[in-house]
């Protein structure tokens, strides 16, 4: 049977769940050609790697399990598992690291909680939590965007890097993450944790030769057009009523504020509001990752709640936490706390007293 998605009590448009994943997915397609453009042909054969796996995966345990397969399959939610991953993980990862964490998000994740609408936590960010726990130096190597590459490499490059771990040239990820100058890029948000941590300020962080003339601060070297472009397909999801606006703007309103409150108390040390909302996987996050409607919160002011806490702790382990981006571990620690704030946020019954006692004439 399939899931039937609205939102009460006056929502007249309903969809069954195979149509709300594919609005989805078809959202994704500007965020996916932006991250494409800038990242390499890897993107693209990530996603057809981790859509195949996520298939197959969920095809397998449907059938051990003597559920119905085509009809699941044709609900697009493996689909839409896959494609999140993708996006989140490194376009020149192994092959068999992505197809690992596709199996730990199917069969882990979904699967074994009962399949779609049982699960608790977002099956693609525990897929990604278990790879940057189990090989974070690999989920680390991402290649600098084309703009700032040295050497761009071609799809065939692409493909060969991920089956084999070297380009048809000989390069290994290491050597193209190398730049202008023979300086080695990470990330915007691995360069200024690094930084911070060898006594580099903030500002001389932004103000480093390798991201010299590209507004480093609110763009960050390509990553915030990647952004933008999931930003049009989060807007399209709110305005098709797809997801409401009650998590994603909690979210990216908190993350703002938050750092806009550190960063007052010391901008040499605490990164700027724009820096953390346009890179990493903030904006994404807040409108393809948060707002699953299996996993997030189902109030309207439990999912205001939510998208804020998920916001506070991306703030706080970005800045504090070992790792730089904090965006899957903020929404699987919130998660854990859906079914405490559905608790207290349920809407009071109509009749009833806020003690839940019925009204009537004395």
């Amino acid at each position: 049977m399939k899931l039937s998605l609205s939102s009460s009590p006056h929502q007249r448009v309903k969809r069954d769940t195979g149509q709300v994943m594919r609005l989805v997915i078809y959202a994704m397609v500007p965020g996916i050609l932006a991250q494409s453009f800038f990242f390499g042909w890897g993107v693209l054969i990530q996603s057809l790697i981790a859509v195949t796996s996520a298939l197959i995966f969920e095809g397998v345990i449907l059938a051990l399990r003597n559920k119905p397969v085509e009809r699941t399959l044709t609900d697009y939610s493996a689909v839409l598992t896959g494609l999140l991953i993708a996006i989140s993980i490194p376009p020149t990862l192994p092959w068999w690291m992505t197809v690992t964490s596709v199996f730990f998000a199917i069969a882990v994740a979904k699967q074994i909680y009962g399949g779609l609408g049982f699960n608790i936590f977002n099956p693609a960010m525990i897929a990604y939590v278990v790879l940057l726990i189990s090989f974070p130096a690999a989920m680390s190597l991402w290649l600098p965007p084309a703009t700032h590459a040295e050497v761009v490499p071609t799809f065939f490059d692409a493909l060969s890097l991920i089956f084999t771990g070297f380009t048809t040239s000989g390069y290994d990820v290491t050597q193209l993450k190398t730049v202008a100058d023979g300086v080695t890029m990470a990330t915007p948000l691995d360069t200024l944790k690094t930084d911070l941590t060898q006594g580099v300020t903030y500002s001389e962080s932004l103000n480093s030769p390798i991201f010299e003339g590209s507004f480093f601060d609110a763009v960050g070297a390509g990553w915030g057009w990647v952004s933008f472009a999931y930003l049009l397909g989060g807007l399209f999801l709110v305005k098709t009523r797809v997801i409401s606006w009650h998590i994603p703007g909690s979210m990216i309103v908190s993350v703002f504020v938050c750092a806009l409150l550190m960063h007052l108390i010391n901008a040499d040390y605490y990164a700027s509001p724009l820096f953390h909302l346009f890179n990493g996987a903030v904006i994404v996050g807040a409108f393809f990752i948060a707002t699953d409607p299996v996993s997030a919160s189902t109030t309207p002011k439990g999912r205001i709640i939510f998208g804020a806490a998920i916001g506070f702790w991306i703030v706080i382990i970005r800045t504090f936490g070992a790792y730089p981006d904090a965006v899957a571990f903020a929404v699987i620690i919130m998660n854990m706390a859906v079914p405490l704030i559905d608790y207290y946020t349920r809407p009071r019954v109509y009749g009833k007293t806020v003690k839940g006692k019925a009204r009537g004439r004395s």
